[in-house]
């Protein structure tokens, strides 16, 4: 299938040159620029004058009831949804662009509502968390990721050693529930050997420790028998 590349933009063309929808997805952990990169490229699409909306879910209301904004304060208005099925309906027949921001706090029919609007020849950016606090994939975002036709992952800075992070970590260890909206008073981004997540470890070793004590007891018995 032939296609054209403009400015990390994707264009399908089917055959006689017509437009064909795409998947395009923005990912990484807190403060990377998600979002401000979803800005970018809906700014270029507004001077392409193509018909262009964005959707955030309504749950996202840390900076702004309605507006997208980012955490340098970009911001651009958008449309509060409370479903993903929402967004159809409220998508225009002129509309080019769709933009979606915060996408990992909709339900997994947020991957048919993207693949409909795909198929439709819409041009669709999403940006969100790819990982939870967990750093396991956050909602619908390892389907996602899957039917996308493009993918971008960015990287925050670790707050404690400055290397490149792609985790985000949650500060208060008492919250559990994978959806806590906040900033940086709950969260921080973090590098891989920062990430401060040790259930895992702890879910292994506890596992593992009886097999080693068990391990640990027969060698000292066959120490024993073979002085």
């Amino acid at each position: 299938m032939p296609f054209e590349i403009m400015s990390n933009q994707i264009i399908f063309l089917g055959s006689g040159g017509s437009v064909i929808g795409s998947i395009e997805v923005v990912c990484g952990p807190m403060f990377s620029g998600k979002t401000e990169e979803l800005i970018r490229r809906v700014r270029r699409a507004q001077i392409a004058r193509q018909k262009i909306q964005i959707f955030k879910p309504s749950i996202d209301n840390r900076y702004h009831e309605s507006d997208v904004v980012s955490h340098n304060s970009l911001s651009i208005e958008a449309i509060p949804v409370k479903t993903a099925i929402e967004i159809l309906y409220r998508v225009f027949d002129s509309t080019r662009v769709v933009a979606i921001d915060e996408v990992q706090f909709f339900d997994s029919m947020i991957l048919k509502v993207v693949a409909k609007l795909a198929k439709r020849g819409i041009r669709v950016i999403c940006a969100g968390l790819d990982q939870d606090y967990k750093g396991m994939p956050f909602g619908p975002m390892a389907e996602l990721l899957a039917i996308a036709d493009s993918v971008d992952k960015v990287q925050a800075v670790c707050t404690l050693c400055g290397a490149q992070a792609t985790k985000t970590c949650r500060i208060s260890k008492e919250l559990t529930d994978q959806v806590i909206v906040g900033e940086a008073d709950i969260y921080e981004a973090r590098c891989r050997s920062h990430f401060d997540y040790y259930d895992e470890e702890e879910d292994f070793f506890q596992h593992a420790f009886p097999f080693l004590e068990r391990w640990q007891q027969d060698k000292i018995s066959r120490m024993n028998q073979n002085p």
